[in-house]
């Protein structure tokens, strides 16, 4: 009798060491029994028949990193940039989250990828590559509703990066080239026609002083000819000596000119210069 109970414990001993399962931090089991959802073994020893109910999943309850790769997204105005995002998730429900979606790591990758084409292809480029802030906000509302229905709580959405494509950064390159070209051609305009203003003024002024300058000598001289007139009056010996020098230097001017060969002079300078004023 004792050799066939111990005969009929091993058995039982081998059935209990099977349903012995022990579920480490951080992760959640889902037993099924007889293929149908039984129960969620949290962390822990736990012993499951094993006979009719088995372990079918282990999901993790700690936070999940998605890494979303890259994309081409066209924008509003049919620019190509590279677009590349991280989410954070949760799972909340485990139920939900094995029975609901097939696969919630791919479904939350593709619904991640197909939201964030579809919010940047609403904006320009411009706005595309300096509003992060925005895009994540909008992509984490996007997905949180969906999210939820698969038993999932989206933590975060970050925006790794967002560039422009190598064909659109060599489009803008040369757009910024002309566009620098352009500003250094009006400056070098504007250079020119800011000294042809300095030079017109200049001139300007030059002619101004020009004609004061020969205004006051046109007084001066109209001055001395009053001058000489009033002397003339009294005595027009003052004129006859004035006309007298004037006229000796116009002898010495001709006599040093390398084309004048004879110089006649009369043979009385004075009595010709009093004929030229009219004296006696």
């Amino acid at each position: 009798m004792t050799e066939f109970t111990f005969v009929l414990l091993i058995p039982v001993v081998i059935l209990i060491w099977k349903g012995i399962r022990i579920v480490p931090q951080g992760e959640e089991w889902v037993v099924e029994r007889l293929g149908k959802f039984s129960a969620v073994l949290g962390p822990g020893l736990h012993v499951i028949n094993p006979i009719f109910s088995k372990v079918s999943y282990k999901v993790t309850t700690k936070d999940i990193i998605l890494d979303i790769p890259e994309q081409e997204v066209i924008t509003k105005d049919n620019a190509v940039i590279l677009a590349n995002a991280v989410a954070f998730i949760k799972v909340s429900n485990i139920e939900r989250a094995v029975y609901g979606i097939e696969n919630f790591h791919e479904a939350m990758r593709n619904m991640v990828q197909t939201n964030l084409r579809s919010i940047i292809g609403g904006m320009d480029l411009n706005h595309a590559l300096t509003s992060r802030d925005r895009i994540k906000a909008e992509l984490k509302a996007a997905i949180a509703d969906e999210a939820a229905d698969w038993g999932l709580t989206v933590k975060s959405v970050e925006i790794q990066d967002i560039k422009p494509s190598q064909n659109m950064q060599h489009a803008m390159e040369q757009q910024a080239s002309a566009e620098r070209e352009r500003v250094a051609v009006v400056t070098r305009a504007e250079g020119e026609k800011q000294s042809l203003i300095l030079n017109a003024e200049a001139r300007l002024e030059a002619a101004r002083k020009d004609a004061e300058a020969q205004e006051v000598a046109a007084k001066a001289s109209a001055e001395s000819i009053r001058l000489i007139s009033e002397a003339v009056k009294e005595n027009n010996s003052s004129a006859t000596f004035l006309l007298g020098d004037r006229y000796i230097q116009a002898l010495q001017k001709m006599s040093n000119s390398a084309n004048s060969k004879i110089v006649v002079m009369p043979g009385d300078v004075v009595s010709a210069v009093k004929a030229l004023v009219g004296g006696k």
